[in-house]
């Protein structure tokens, strides 16, 4: 296959560049090059990761477009929103492939980004160009693509739930509901006291309740999908584990006639080229400790023919699919290799 690809990682010191770390580590055709932040500059990486003791080598150093561009072919972006967007037209500029993992290019239209976001943007000749992230939906895309807008941990889980039923045009569009709850490391490595051991233990919590900031994602995929502007409602929970989101969809379906054996096969038949997504045999619904440190997403689906409305439950990894194996997904899109390439299939378990 010849020579490895090089790769950087920027934002390297947060939960999501260590999944990075780990993946490419074991990836077969990469080779970790660069390690950038400017939190945890020059300090030696197993410092702040010292289970990876004897496994990486490198200091973390001060973020640097011609760095990067001197070494590395590929580019992974985990930064806190609004800071992506500073670096990636000097980085597409230089002929590095970027994965941005923040919200920054996950909206084509930059209005909504301000809007939810708060940041102003002069970038829309740059975000025109990228690519959302889900090879579930937009595999072909992805392949051609030099940027890629890597979805929401969130997102990933209700979007997999929600795209046959938008796409088929199966539901009323605009009765979708999503109930999801997350593990504490979506939250980051950040000290917040909502994160607390003391504070989150044996504890179950909504937040940011009718405007958490991936609704208008969700929405702007939904409405891509469904050929149509549609709106969901979306209400996220914390829950006191560290990794996994379970995500409950419900929505009315257009044929009350519609049993769940038939939106099985529906199932089944759009996400037949997915080798991550699993569809559940009737009855069985994902937990999410079964997709613990892997790529696949779990799902399983209900109709409630007393009520008229489809049950749809997603089970991933936050910190995986929903964020650092997705992206390694896409980037074994964007350089035509195998889908699966590098990523654990099986989780540990229990």
């Amino acid at each position: 296959m010849g020579d490895r690809v090089t790769v950087g990682i920027v934002g390297a010191s947060g939960y999501g560049g260590v999944q990075l770390v780990r993946l490419l580590l074991e990836h077969p055709q990469v080779e970790i090059v660069y390690l950038g932040g400017e939190g945890s500059a020059g300090r030696p990486y197993t410092e702040l990761y010292p289970h990876l003791q004897g496994r990486v080598n490198l200091t973390v150093e001060p973020v640097s477009v011609e760095v990067i561009r001197d070494r590395a072919q590929v580019v992974f972006l985990s930064l806190p929103n609004g800071i992506a967007c500073k670096l990636v037209p000097q980085l597409l500029e230089q002929g590095c492939k970027v994965l941005d993992l923040s919200a920054d290019y996950r909206f084509q239209d930059l209005k909504t980004y301000t809007q939810w976001y708060g940041e102003p943007r002069a970038d829309q000749a740059t975000a025109q160009k990228a690519v959302y992230g889900l090879p579930e939906l937009y595999r072909d895309r992805i392949r051609q693509s030099a940027l890629i807008g890597c979805p929401g941990c969130y997102p990933t889980a209700s979007l997999l739930a929600l795209a046959p039923l938008m796409k088929q045009g199966l539901i009323e569009p605009n009765t979708a509901i999503i109930d999801a709850k997350s593990g504490t490391s979506g939250g980051g490595r950040q000290g917040k006291i909502n994160l607390l051991l003391a504070e989150a233990d044996n504890s179950l919590a909504p937040y940011n309740v009718a405007r958490h900031r991936h609704t208008p994602e969700i929405e702007a995929i939904c409405s891509d999908l469904a050929g149509q502007s549609v709106l969901v409602q979306f209400t996220p929970h914390l829950v006191p584990m560290p990794r996994g989101i379970l995500a409950t969809v419900y929505a009315t379906l257009r044929d009350p006639g519609l049993v769940r054996e038939d939106l099985i096969t529906i199932y089944q038949a759009f996400y037949r080229h997915s080798p991550w997504v699993n569809i559940l045999p009737p009855g069985l619904y994902p937990q999410t400790k079964w997709a613990w440190g892997t790529n696949a997403c779990f799902i399983g689906i209900e109709v409630d023919e007393r009520t008229g409305r489809v049950i749809v439950m997603s089970a991933i990894d936050n910190l995986m699919k929903g964020q650092a194996s997705q992206a390694v997904q896409c980037l074994n899109l964007m350089m035509g290799w195998p889908e699966t390439m590098g990523l654990p299939q099986v989780a540990f378990y229990p």
